[in-house]
């Protein structure tokens, strides 16, 4: 979940120089090279893990969420250290001195982890996916408090088609709900007051979210950590604290146990919570596959597009309402994710040609992915 949550937010700008091979290894074959694949394949990580992560939380009520978050830790940690064994991706080896410099943007994960969960929990797939542009607005201001960022007019147009998009959704969920237990007043108001709890946790997640992308981006000069370090000290350093969480916060009475995990749905939720720890390992790896084989333009725009699909599966594989107001909270959420990737990739364009030099010009996270592929 950390890696998805981590993509949300990241837009590219620039283009980076390609390689003519992979660097995780091999010459590069027609079906590595070719931009279709890793784009399919980066839709398809985020559409699963949020697919799993929904069936899961919302299934059978569900209720260990730590216990979800540290499994996916395990299987993240797990995973890419096959991989470095495998020489298909590197990361730095664990040094506490890092670790201490690191352990407050885990934290900081954390927090924003497990309360991403719970507003999942509460919330269909579709107003999940509208209301975290809104965590966009806050990075993009507090870049402009923090580090000398700038907000385009192009950017602010998104951000209002963002407030409304979500002032829809909201709308179109409440209205849903009256219709739905519109007879009997004890079930609505239990329907509304599940909607305000997604819409509360939704709210801190958005402002954990910001704070930890703002505070991994002033880590990350202290540690100069590429994408799978990253990947890595993040999962590694949460697996002690979800562990002590479930352990002494989360119910592991008998009963409760039976109830997160029916003995007729015991497996499929196995699978399902192991299969969503190994597509966070998918995202970044399809991440810096696009960034690979495409312009860093092109992602962007893959991130903006991919809100549609994640939203639309919500409405495939769960039922959430379809009407008139939340097909259209829907496509305005989608345009303002595509405004602002395109006024972004605007606003580096921009920067580049107002800047002389020979290079061309690269985003940090988009140096780091390819430097996490270098062996």
């Amino acid at each position: 979940m950390a890696e998805k949550e981590k993509q949300d937010y990241r837009v590219e700008m620039g283009s980076p120089p390609r390689s003519p091979r992979m660097s995780a290894g091999g010459p590069a074959t027609s079906t590595t090279s070719n931009p279709i694949f890793p784009i399919l394949s980066y839709c398809g990580a985020s559409i699963l893990m949020t697919v799993t992560n929904k069936y899961v939380l919302s299934g059978y009520d569900f209720n260990l969420n730590f216990f979800l978050l540290c499994v996916q830790s395990v299987v993240c940690v797990m995973t890419i250290q096959a991989c470095k064994s495998l020489n298909i991706i590197t990361y730095r080896d664990f040094k506490m001195d890092e670790a201490r410099k690191w352990f407050p943007v885990s934290v900081l994960l954390i927090l924003m982890i497990y309360t991403s969960s719970k507003a999942l929990q509460y919330l269909s797939i579709p107003v999940y996916t509208i209301f975290k542009n809104l965590t966009i607005i806050l990075i993009a201001y507090g870049e402009v408090l923090w580090f000398g960022g700038s907000v385009t007019g192009m950017a602010l147009f998104s951000f209002g088609l963002m407030v409304l998009s979500s002032v829809v959704a909201a709308w179109a969920d409440i209205t849903a709900a009256i219709a739905n237990y519109g007879h009997d007043a004890s079930e609505t108001a239990v329907a509304l007051s599940t909607l305000n709890a997604g819409y509360m946790w939704m709210l801190v997640n958005c402002l954990s979210s910001a704070a930890y992308v703002l505070g991994m981006r002033k880590r990350i000069k202290l540690t100069n950590f590429k994408d799978f370090d990253t990947m890595y000290y993040n999962n590694l350093l949460s697996i002690p604290i979800l562990f002590v969480c479930s352990l002494f916060l989360e119910d592991w009475s008998g009963s409760n146990i039976t109830k997160n995990f029916p003995l007729e749905y015991r497996n499929a939720l196995i699978w399902a919570i192991l299969i969503s720890g190994l597509s966070t390992v998918f995202i970044s790896y399809t991440s810096a596959w696009c960034v690979r084989v495409t312009s860093s333009t092109t992602y962007s725009m893959v991130g903006a597009l991919n809100k549609l699909p994640i939203a639309l599966s919500g409405l495939v594989f769960f039922n959430a309402p379809v009407t008139f107001t939340s097909v259209t909270a829907i496509t305005i959420g989608f345009v303002s994710g595509l405004v602002y990737a395109l006024a972004k990739v605007k606003q580096g364009k921009d920067k580049a040609s107002a800047l002389p030099t020979t290079n061309i010009p690269m985003s940090a996270s988009s140096q780091s992915m390819r430097d996490g592929f270098k062996s």
